[in-house]
């Protein structure tokens, strides 16, 4: 019969990938990193962090095998370990949906009043974009559209929309789509869209949840290899 010291061993090490989780900002890369790779100087933007300090918590994620990275030329790029870590990272964010009380004021606080706008769902999205009566807007930074989007999708990162919105034709509903419920971008592009006076609709999750319900997705271009890090 194995010892109690080897069982604690063996439960430190069960718990080790929620461990490296433990940190916000460590859970901001994994949120980014379940769009597709990214290189540190690309999460260190993204979380608002300098990059040694991101490349930190790379380093802790590595160790703890929640993501992998790879090298091509001077910089290196790093993803999610597989799908289970995206498993993970949802299952946390429901369980403290549904237990940490002052998680509904957090979120209020930073996505705003989600009352005025309109959403759709997944099913019906698919539907209308079958019939061609809707134009898909992803308002995701362009590497994350590049890695995989919904067919048919137009890129339109948010930090752009306002300079592109002419070029957006206007006889169709829009739906704006981005990282999923924590995410404003796709929230702003609908309120952006509304006060220029088009119809618009948030889809009600992102692009994770598309395509981890077997949707169809497709891809941009292949990441540059090389370059300058």
């Amino acid at each position: 019969m194995g010892s109690h010291k080897a069982k604690e061993a063996l439960f430190d090490a069960l718990v080790e990938a929620a461990r490296a989780l433990s940190s916000g900002r460590r859970a901001e890369i994994v949120d980014v990193l379940a769009q597709g790779e990214r290189s540190v100087e690309e999460l260190a933007g993204e979380i608002r962090q300098s990059v040694a300090n991101t490349s930190q918590h790379l380093q802790r994620l590595l160790r703890a095998g929640v993501i992998t990275s790879r090298r091509s030329g001077t910089r290196v790029y790093y993803s999610l370990a597989g799908p289970s870590v995206e498993r993970l990272w949802r299952a946390l964010r429901d369980t403290a949906e549904a237990h940490v009380g002052e998680l509904g004021q957090l979120a209020l606080s930073y996505l705003g009043d989600r009352a005025g706008l309109g959403t759709i769902s997944r099913e019906e999205l698919q539907r209308r974009l079958k019939q061609g009566d809707v134009i898909v807007l992803d308002v995701r930074p362009r590497p994350e559209y590049d890695a995989a989007h919904i067919p048919g999708a137009l890129s339109v990162p948010i930090s752009d929309l306002k300079a592109r919105l002419e070029q957006i034709p206007s006889e169709k509903e829009i739906v704006a789509y981005c990282r999923g419920s924590y995410c404003v971008y796709a929230d702003d592009a609908v309120r952006q869209l509304a006060d220029d006076g088009r119809q618009a609709l948030r889809l009600e999750e992102g692009f994770p949840e598309w395509r981890d319900a077997g949707l169809p997705v497709e891809q941009a271009t292949v990441r540059p290899r090389g370059g300058a890090g």
